[in-house]
């Protein structure tokens, strides 16, 4: 009886699992790789965030040219934070501006129709993009709070409605005249911490915010964040409380200050930042310096779930959107590994502040992401082919043989 042909019959079974071994390994390569795309900007080996999308509202609360000297730089204020978040990728259609809009124009103003916030005027923060989406006497505490709360009128269009859901994240900033507790709006109204305070904890009842990171640059800024108690809220402040807060410098053409200290000391850091920053709060706060600022600056975060070390700059004043992983049949499914990208130089927002990321897979990389029992099945069945093959070529000669003898 010869039963050479059994060695030869393992040989074979072996080399028929290397291409198995293969596309496990060229599958894993590609989720590795897809992996790797979703999670570069995380600090560290994982980012921690898990919003899915990012709004601004900004406020210029000041009102009129001579107010203090200071309506022009709290305009300036406001607008170079529109300008930052959507240079960071936040789309007009998910930032609420409400500004006072008469200093541009003002007849005061040497340079109509233009905002600079220094005294070289290398760039009209002004210009010919912005959208206001509160302007004039339309800057309200009233509507600031309805804004925040969603409680607006159904005449009021999407533009100026703040839609966001349990897993928005929400920069606050707020810039003008303040005192201990309150902020005023156009010489005319007040907001108090209070106000804000409650207006937070209706959002977070209704699912309003993921994460708020409350910015404020006024006259002892920082009492306006002390009676914040809704969870998952960041807040700082341009001054301490008997603490006034200053303007950078002056424009002696205009005769007025043009932007804060602390606003500027923000804006000149944030200018270092692009899309894929992995910069995080922690480094943005150890920044702070009291001596350019003239003030001292301060952060609330017992309210705050994330360490700041691994809460990104880009979590706040970035934007996020979906991502889908599309095969190479063309069918589309949400991919698991991680449920956002950031946006990136290269992606392109449109009119809803999406942004659609097409990540092809091959076959192989598809059916590594299945169940786990798929998978395992797979190998038994595998396994028994191989084995009844391995059993047919074993006993074929001793078949042979048995009909040579009879």
């Amino acid at each position: 009886m010869r039963l050479f042909p059994l060695p030869l019959t393992f040989l074979v079974s072996i080399l028929s699992f290397l291409p198995h071994v293969h596309s496990a390994d060229s599958a894993a390569a590609k989720e590795a790789t897809v992996r790797q795309f979703f999670d570069r900007n995380a600090v560290g080996a994982r980012s921690e965030s898990t919003h899915t999308n990012n709004w601004a509202v900004l406020v210029c609360a000041s009102r009129y040219w001579f107010n203090y000297r200071v309506c022009q730089r709290h305009m300036a204020n406001a607008l170079g934070m529109y300008r930052t978040v959507k240079r960071l990728g936040i789309p007009d259609s998910n930032i609420i501006l409400m500004l006072a809009d008469d200093a541009a124009c003002n007849t005061r103003n040497r340079y109509p129709g233009c905002v600079f916030a220094n005294q070289g005027r290398g760039l009209d923060l002004y210009g010919e993009n912005i959208e206001v989406d509160y302007r004039g006497y339309e800057v309200t505490v009233e509507n600031f709070l309805r804004v925040l709360t969603g409680r607006v009128e159904p005449s009021v269009p999407r533009s100026k409605r703040l839609l966001t859901d349990d897993r928005s994240n929400i920069f606050v900033y707020m810039t003008g005249h303040g005192g201990n507790e309150f902020l005023k709006f156009q010489d005319n109204e007040e907001i108090s911490a209070f106000d804000i305070a409650d207006a937070f904890e209706q959002m977070w009842q209704k699912k309003r915010y993921n994460e708020i990171f409350f910015m404020i640059d006024t006259c002892q800024a920082n009492t306006m964040y002390s009676k914040f108690y809704s969870p998952n809220i960041l807040a700082t402040g341009s001054s301490e409380i008997h603490e006034n807060s200053y303007s950078y410098e002056n424009d002696n053409d205009i005769g007025v200050a043009v932007i804060d200290s602390y606003t500027h000391f923000v804006l000149e850091y944030l200018e270092g930042i692009d899309k894929t920053s992995s910069a995080s709060m922690k480094d943005f706060f150890d920044k702070y310096d009291p001596v350019p600022i003239r003030s001292h600056a301060g952060v609330r975060s017992d309210l705050f779930h994330r360490p700041l070390n691994r809460t990104l700059i880009t979590d706040f004043f970035g934007g996020v959107a979906h991502a889908e992983v599309i095969d190479s049949s063309g069918d589309a499914s949400l991919l698991s590994v991680h449920p956002q990208v950031y946006v990136q130089p290269n992606m392109s927002l449109s009119d809803e502040g999406s942004v659609e990321v097409a990540v092809e897979l091959l076959p192989d990389a598809v059916d590594a992401a299945g169940s786990a029992v798929i998978r395992q099945l797979r190998a038994w069945g595998s396994l028994g082919l191989v084995g009844a093959v391995i059993a047919w070529v074993a006993f074929k000669p001793i078949r042979g043989q048995r009909r040579t003898e009879t």
